[in-house]
């Protein structure tokens, strides 16, 4: 039971390396120390649970902020939202369970260890990514951007391959410490080192280029209360504010968040179109509005339409939050999610092969809230596309760290794909990030506030843009598969000794 209790704080404090900490040596560290306490005594089993324990701490401290969403603004009532959450994290810390649990069952010699584990754990991480259409949230790639020399392997092999030479670099590195006779010792340590200095030697790389002239860009964070948004007596408020902040900018790309305006688009008074579009090419400029669009049928669409000098043009989103915009296994699950009061839960799915917007002489790739989690979406829109846009309501979640997590996420697909990334959202974290990853301006959380930035596009392809994730599940695979052969080898020896 100790070990137990010591895992589960250990994947606690590995949330210590993430945004708002950004402490990124701090996940290798307890991602050694649990491999520690598996060479204790390994075995699947035993594995399993181990790594169960950290995964529960880790997304408890983590990824608990759901409680917000479900209790304080969905109106569940918290003995049933605390469920939610816990079954949540339960459900979630089956993955570094699963990982733990295949290490502890082939990695009974150093030598398997150094390959099971690491490969074990990204596969594992890949698997959550897109399982039941996916929560990649936390995966250990992030916590090295924008800071760590291991952000320079993003442009390559993207987070799960960043996430592979973390965790590599926690396994090889224990070796390196506590096998003081083994041969492979020096190996080990040599690995490490040559590892972080050929990341660090890939972060100095331009691998895009900038294009054109700085452009001036507007991120408008309206900071609309979420309990008084989808209210009819907010409406004209809502209304007059963005109005107000649109006229006030004179940028030649003016972004609001995610549903910024609380209406279907053929409910938006004409009045306002109007004056929004006047403005708008007035300056030369385009503005990209928040709404939901009224589609054929019964269909409605989680949408970013544009307005202004360029011709209109719409992005409707196609990766859609579970139980948030709809219901997964709906016969099933519809009189659990009843009990949230979440609006608009039945949204349709936008087309997967949209392409970039034409606006304010860019070719902007939108993306919506939860869509910039899954970096080979993100892609689809590349190398055509010159700016990523990522719009946002995370006041779904409050005061609480899931704005700052959120915001680590665009920057590591900034990295990944060699473009800027410009935010707008409700109530935070606003900001518009580089190629680096480094954020260059943001508005303050829960302030009303307009974000005035100079970007350029940018153009070429990152090899990331060009092979997505494949390369780094690829790698993750046969390490794994070498593991088993390493272990299928040894058994033969053995047997082949025996009288």
């Amino acid at each position: 039971m100790k070990q137990l209790a010591l895992a589960f704080v250990l994947g606690a404090v590995s949330v210590g390396g993430f945004a708002p900490f950004y402490l990124f040596p701090l996940p290798i560290v307890t991602l050694a120390l649990l491999l520690l306490l598996l060479e204790r005594r390994l075995g699947a089993a035993r594995g399993f649970k181990l790594g169960f324990a950290f995964g529960f701490g880790f997304f408890l401290a983590g990824v608990s902020w759901v409680y917000v969403s479900l209790h304080d603004f969905g109106a569940m009532p918290a003995p049933v939202a605390v469920a939610v959450t816990v079954l949540f994290c339960a459900y979630l810390a089956l993955f570094p369970a699963c990982a733990a649990g295949l290490a502890g069952a082939i990695a009974c010699a150093p030598l398997r260890r150094l390959l099971a584990f690491p490969a074990a754990w990204i596969l594992t991480e890949w698997l959550r990514g897109w399982l039941l259409s996916g929560f990649p949230w936390l995966a250990l790639g992030y916590s090295q951007v924008p800071d760590s020399p291991l952000a320079g392997i993003a442009p390559v092999l993207g987070v799960y391959g960043v996430g592979l030479a973390s965790a590599a670099t926690a396994g090889w590195a224990l070796h390196a410490w506590r096998s003081r006779s083994h041969p492979t010792r020096w190996p080990a340590a040599a690995a490490v080192l040559v590892l972080w200095a050929g990341a660090a030697g890939l972060k100095s790389i331009e691998w895009t280029t900038a294009l054109g002239e700085p452009l001036s860009v507007s991120l408008l964070q309206g900071n609309i209360a979420q309990e008084m948004k989808w209210r009819p007596e907010q409406l004209v408020q809502t209304l007059a504010r963005y109005e107000a902040m649109i006229r006030a900018s004179s940028a030649r790309l003016i972004i609001l968040p995610e549903t910024a305006l609380p209406l279907f688009l053929h409910q938006v008074p004409r009045e306002f179109f109007d004056d929004v579009a006047r403005h708008a090419r007035a300056n030369g400029a385009d503005v990209l509005l928040g709404l939901p669009e009224r589609g054929e049928g019964q269909a409605y669409f989680n949408s970013v339409v544009s307005i202004g000098a360029s011709v209109p043009q719409a992005y409707r989103k196609s990766h859609l939050v579970p139980f948030g915009e709809f219901i997964p296994l709906r016969p099933l699950l519809a009189p659990i999610v009843e009990l949230a009061a979440i609006p608009l839960t039945d949204f349709s799915r936008g087309s997967i092969d949209q392409r970039p917007l034409a606006v304010a002489g860019q070719r902007v790739a939108v993306n919506i809230c939860y869509e910039d989690a899954f970096g080979e979406e993100i892609i689809r829109q590349l190398p055509e596309a010159t700016l990523l846009v990522n719009v946002s309501n995370v006041a779904w979640f409050g005061d609480s760290i899931a704005p700052m997590q959120h915001l680590q996420i665009a920057q590591m697909r900034a990295v990944e794909s060699g473009r800027p990334m410009l935010r707008a959202t409700n109530t935070g974290m606003t900001a518009a990030i580089d190629v680096r990853g480094r954020v260059l301006r943001s508005a303050a959380t829960f302030t009303t506030e307009s974000v005035q930035v100079a970007v350029r596009g940018y153009t070429g392809a990152t090899p990331y843009v060009r092979f997505g994730n494949a390369p780094a599940v690829a790698t993750a695979a046969l390490l794994l598969l070498a593991a088993f052969g390493f272990g299928v080898r040894a058994n033969a020896r053995s047997a082949a000794a025996r009288p």
